[in-house]
């Protein structure tokens, strides 16, 4: 029986990163992975591909909607789905080899197959085949993920009514997309496919899309989709079952009032969030906690109730984000090695690929009004940026919360052009804990996306921004 220092269960951002950090360290590490290739949801039915279609569908907009006004003439562009899928998948595989040639560089075991616990410190592999190995480990971290969510009464058939794995794989533009909750995932793979022509109807819950975020980004974003396409909102809807027949699916819920309403499409996406993954792992055999949830229990060393068993990502509380998973991924190994890593999670960004991107960190502004402290608001519209104007990207703006007192940022929320890259600055302002003016004495290239931020932390400091 071969014997490890570590073994990483699960292939994903969290577990893969997990691996090469022990690896770096001096650890013998050993991973495994259920399905043939690794990189787990993110990188094959997730955060990779589905920012490929959205690229691919986001030229085609421009090129309908756009390139006439920047002097370009072009025939009338049409959708070819099929090679928009197959460039998804080069990404996906030239991601995925980058991957497995990183495992090769850090002398890292792979083991291809399904992991178990037999004890806490014996793992067995079950392969496709249905042959096992097993292998003894001083160590683990459980990293394997997550799986999407449904709702009683729907059956998920992964061909009219489908996940956002399937969604990623369609052979036809839908004429009329369906999509349960208004969340991030939703949202992405519905700006994909209303760009290239579906129409789009969000089926939500609660009262606002990204319910997660600031109000004004939810308010924006809605805005902003219902105006570039054709995207409805049904909020405060209750679905109660979905049927689907060979070419069309009918949705039904209960609106605010208790009244049924039916919806009809020919796809519905469901899209309600993601649960932990642990089927299967043997926790009951070796007695590891999980919660109500699902969710592994551990400390703040992310430490289960089992010696020498960590746990990582989104088998765990938190937000279910693959940056998360990496970062928890290099706390545990550097906690194993005996160093003291950190992890403010409040300062961990949330980012919605939609175009705008939505992007925040922090505290929202309900967050701070719930807790009673005292803030201030600073406000910038792109409208009002001469790089947005530049490249005809001017919705949107960014917000500044700063301490009343002391004016250090205590949350930033951003709706606009490449928001996804411009958060970077927030995060490093807060882990160094600066204040709206530090950033609002700062040299920002012109014209650039990024002036926005330091003219909403002027704003912040004294409401002396200088270009509104």
């Amino acid at each position: 029986m071969e014997k490890f220092d570590v073994t990483v269960i699960g292939g994903g951002p969290g577990g893969y990163v997990a691996a090469i950090r022990c690896a770096q360290l001096g650890m013998k590490t050993a991973l495994i992975e259920k399905y043939p290739s690794l990189g787990g949801t993110c990188l094959n039915v997730g955060c990779i591909p589905s920012k490929a279609l959205l690229d691919s569908s986001e030229h085609f907009y421009n090129a309908v909607h756009h390139f006439e006004e920047h002097g370009i003439d072009v025939k009338a562009p049409k959708v070819n789905l099929k090679q928009m899928i197959e460039r998804k998948r080069g990404v996906v595989k030239m991601t995925v080899d980058g991957i497995n040639y990183l495992m090769k560089k850090n002398k890292i075991t792979v083991f291809t197959g399904h992991g178990s616990f037999l004890t806490k410190n014996t793992v067995e592999i079950t392969k496709a085949d249905g042959k096992k190995e097993t292998i003894e480990t001083a160590k683990t971290i459980i990293a394997t993920g997550s799986k999407p969510s449904s709702l009683p009464g729907i059956e998920i058939d992964k061909k009219r009514v489908i996940t956002s794995t399937e969604a990623l794989e369609l052979t036809e533009v839908p004429k009329h997309m369906i999509i349960i909750g208004g969340g991030v995932i939703g949202l992405e793979l519905g700006s994909v496919y209303a760009r290239v022509g579906s129409k789009v109807t969000v089926v939500e819950f609660m009262d606002r899309i990204i319910p997660g975020m600031d109000g004004s980004l939810s308010k924006e974003l809605q805005r902003v989709l219902k105006k570039n396409l054709e995207f409805e909102f049904m909020f405060k809807h209750k679905v109660t079952g979905v049927k689907a027949t060979a070419k069309e699916v009918t949705v039904s819920a209960l609106n605010s009032k208790d009244e049924k309403v039916e919806i009809k499409g020919d796809y519905c996406l469901v899209a309600v969030g993601r649960r932990p993954y642990t089927d299967g792992l043997g926790l009951d055999k070796i007695g590891v906690k999980v919660d109500n949830r699902g969710r592994i229990e551990t400390d703040d060393h992310l430490r289960t109730n089992v010696e020498g068993i960590y746990a990582i990502g989104d088998v765990v509380k938190g937000h279910m984000l693959a940056h998360k998973a990496e970062e928890e991924g290099v706390f545990v190994a550097e906690t194993m090695a005996g160093q003291k890593p950190h992890i403010n999670y409040n300062l961990i960004p949330g980012v919605v690929y939609t175009w705008p991107e939505v992007a925040a960190v922090g505290y929202t502004e309900e967050q701070l009004k719930e807790q009673g402290k005292k803030y201030k608001v600073g406000n910038f519209p792109f409208k009002a940026s001469g790089r947005a104007r530049a490249s005809m990207d001017t919705d949107g703006f960014v917000k500044v919360l700063a301490d009343e007192a002391t004016d250090e940022i205590l949350g930033v929320h951003m709706i606009g052009p490449r928001t996804a890259d411009m958060i970077a600055e927030a995060v490093v302002a807060m882990e160094y804990k600066a204040s709206a003016e530090d950033i609002s004495r700062m040299s920002h290239a012109h014209p650039t996306f990024t002036e926005s931020m330091k003219e909403a932390c002027l704003d912040a400091t004294a409401k002396r921004a200088i270009h509104i």
